[in-house]
């Protein structure tokens, strides 16, 4: 690669601005570029012939593959987008997105993963680690405290160290440290009042020196205000090009606000870059072939396998054949895949109908159907159903053994720039779910949604109730398998379901205009909850299956200073094989700093056949009961009694035990 003093100040100062709208500049071709893609739902190229992107294979949204708390799906979703990129000359995918689920109202909380630190940085290191396998580059984004899309460009996210450390970087610092994602995204906002494209304090002293990331920092697109600024806070590429950006930078080095000792650190970086490409080329060579695009498919296929969420199952599921079943809603036919914004994807092949999956599945039922409503065309945000044919389903589902009512909201709704207005569905949707309810005991509803939704008008009507997320576009063959029992569900949420809207941290509040306080600092999601001993709808870790398990002989031993074993066994006591996700949390008793309840700190997706039975050991390090002290300058163990809380969900503790730990006093 060309040695950065070889270049002249202008040559360098073009490498520090992008060539167009997607690509890094070349130099007149004295240097490769690189090509980026919108992600993470499946590849987004515009172009002439295709302004709002090309079709491309649409995988699950993170929010379904965070609710399959599996590594090995994170993983092979991201090795399958990378051999998308490969076929389309893209060199790093704009994705994935870690921030954290502040608020349920979130327009783009389907492409972030959860509202827990470690599940988010977790999924999302196995994610980039699948992507980067292929020799193709990660973009870990949003970086940071971009919790809501409502006035994202303008108002600051206002928050302490302690919270800043704990929750909104965390997750950063776990992908930093596990996967080494080839660059770093800022986001819009201002973060304590100071834009984080030209936070020097974000970008600098927290991404750079406290979780040690050395690569490349970019822009968000237009997120940059003054670039001179933005160049001495370390941000390394702006996107996209604009020729007043180069210009500052010019006056910068000339004016002195730019020392040439920055320029140069910044070009390094964004030449390793380059070579890391080359590198990559250099390999695919050597390398298992990537992907083919049917094992591509299958990848999208298992994740919305593994992602969807039984909520709730009063015996009318798995379904039987030679039943009568109605498929109720227009959603079946055309579901929701995934969101809108920068990560809307133009499915490669139309989804199936979920009538059409499960006839095949059933062949011995019979399957009728009505679509219920239609989402009428609108402006965003709004898109409001337009329920036409309610008393035909009703009167469709009286004459059947089991309703299966399809309703959620879709990409107009949930999508970049916007955010939600609500937790509930439309009255309209709500009042076709009740009036099928009304007519038919056996009604199952299945709920496309990126985010929690308030289901108390009609939860207590039905008797099942199955959450896909935006699933992709394999979504109906996967709930097929897992409606008629083929496939035993085992997604567990990521994010808590409240039971309303007033019951979150923010209230559905959205800052004054200019600034947003994050007063609930740490106690974020399912630690809001706990604090403030409310009922939820549905808690954070929550899902069903078909089959049982029983936890028991949980054993603790003691491993080196800080570090603990902590086994238990795992039986499936139950009808059919399944797999658990088990959750360990860790509590401090009396801690001497305010800390949460309890924090996820460990969790493990285990298959078992019926009747097998395993030991399961998780390794806690010294990590899991710290905490971030502003005295201290770091991670700091207060020393004292913790509960180890083996479950599975957050309230649904099975094993518990009590250690005492020395501190680092």
């Amino acid at each position: 690669m060309k040695d950065k003093f070889l270049l002249t100040t202008e040559e360098k100062l073009r490498l520090l601005t992008a060539k167009d709208g997607f690509t890094t500049d070349d130099l007149d071709g004295k240097l490769p570029s690189i090509t980026a893609s919108d992600g993470p739902c499946g590849l987004r190229i515009e172009s002439e012939s295709f302004p709002k992107g090309e079709p491309s294979l649409c995988y699950p949204a993170p929010q379904v593959i965070a609710n399959s708390w599996d590594r090995a799906t994170a993983r092979n979703i991201g090795e399958a987008l990378a051999a998308d990129c490969i076929d389309k000359g893209v060199d790093m995918i704009l994705a994935p997105g870690v921030n954290i689920k502040r608020t349920p109202l979130c327009g783009r909380n389907f492409e972030y993963f959860s509202e827990d630190p470690y599940l988010a940085g977790t999924l999302a290191a196995a994610y980039v680690a699948g992507v980067q396998s292929q020799g193709v580059g990660a973009s870990l984004k949003h970086f940071c405290a971009n919790n809501r899309e409502w006035d994202r460009c303008f108002q600051s996210s206002e928050l302490d160290e302690r919270t800043l450390m704990e929750i909104y970087a965390k997750p950063f610092e776990i992908v930093v440290k596990e996967s080494a994602p080839w660059t770093i995204m800022c986001a819009y906002n201002p973060v304590n009042g100071v834009y984080a494209s030209e936070n020097a304090y974000i970008l600098k002293d927290v991404l750079r020196e406290k979780l040690g990331f050395d690569g490349v920092i970019i822009s968000d697109w237009g997120a940059v205000h003054d670039r001179s600024r933005a160049l001495n806070a370390t941000l390394d590429i702006e996107f996209p090009f604009h020729p007043a950006s180069l210009e500052n930078l010019k006056e910068g080095i000339s004016g002195g606000k730019i020392r040439e000792e920055q320029v140069n650190e910044s070009v390094g970086r964004i030449l390793s870059l380059l070579d890391k490409k080359q590198q990559a080329q250099k390999a695919r060579g050597k390398t298992p072939k990537a992907l083919t695009v049917a094992e591509r498919r299958e990848a999208a296929l298992n994740g919305a396998r593994e992602g969807v969420v039984l909520l709730k199952n009063e015996g009318v599921l798995p379904l039987k054949d030679g039943g009568r079943v109605a498929i109720l809603g227009s959603l079946s036919e055309n579901p929701s895949v995934a969101g809108g914004g920068s990560a809307r994807v133009i499915p490669s092949q139309s989804p199936r109908a979920l009538r059409e999956t499960l006839q095949e599945l059933l062949p011995a039922s019979t399957i009728s159907y009505c679509g219920g409503y239609v989402y009428a065309s609108s402006i965003l945000p709004i898109a409001l159903p337009w329920v036409s044919g309610q008393r035909e389903a009703a009167e469709l589902a009286y004459f059947s053994d089991t309703a299966i009512v399809v309703v959620g909201t879709n990409q107009l709704m949930e999508t970049e720039c916007y955010d939600r207005s609500s937790l509930r569905l439309s009255p309209e949707l709500e009042g076709f779910v009740l009036a099928v309810a009304e007519e038919n005991e056996n009604t199952v509803v299945v709920l496309e949604a990126g985010s929690a939704v308030d289901m108390t008008p009609w939860i207590d009507k039905v008797k099942a109730v199955i959450y896909t997320g935006f699933a992709g576009e394999c979504m109906n063959e996967a709930l097929a398998e897992i409606l008629t029992g083929k496939v035993c569900p085992s997604g567990k949420l990521s994010e808590t379901f409240p039971l309303c809207l007033e019951d979150t941290p923010t209230k559905g509040e959205r800052g004054n205009g200019f600034a947003e306080r994050y007063a609930e600092g740490i106690f974020v999601g399912y630690r809001w909850y706990d604090e403030q001993e409310k009922t939820v709808l549905f808690p954070f870790g929550h899902g069903l299956s078909y089959t049982r398990f029983e936890y028991a002989d949980l054993e603790i031993e003691p491993r080196g200073k800080d570090g603990l074993d902590v086994t238990f066994s795992l039986e499936n006591s139950g009808v059919c094989k399944g797999k658990e996700t088990v959750q360990l949390y860790v509590r401090q008793r009396h801690s001497p700093v305010v800390r949460p309840q309890k924090e996820l700190k460990g969790f493990e997706k285990i298959a078992l056949e019926k009747g097998e039975k395993r030991r399961v050991t998780f390794r806690l390090g010294r990590e899991a009961f710290a905490v971030w002290s502003t005295v201290h300058k770091g991670w700091h163990i207060f020393g004292g009694e913790f509960e180890i809380l083996v479950g599975a969900s957050s309230r649904d503790i099975r094993l518990t035990a009590r250690v005492t730990l020395g501190g680092d006093d």
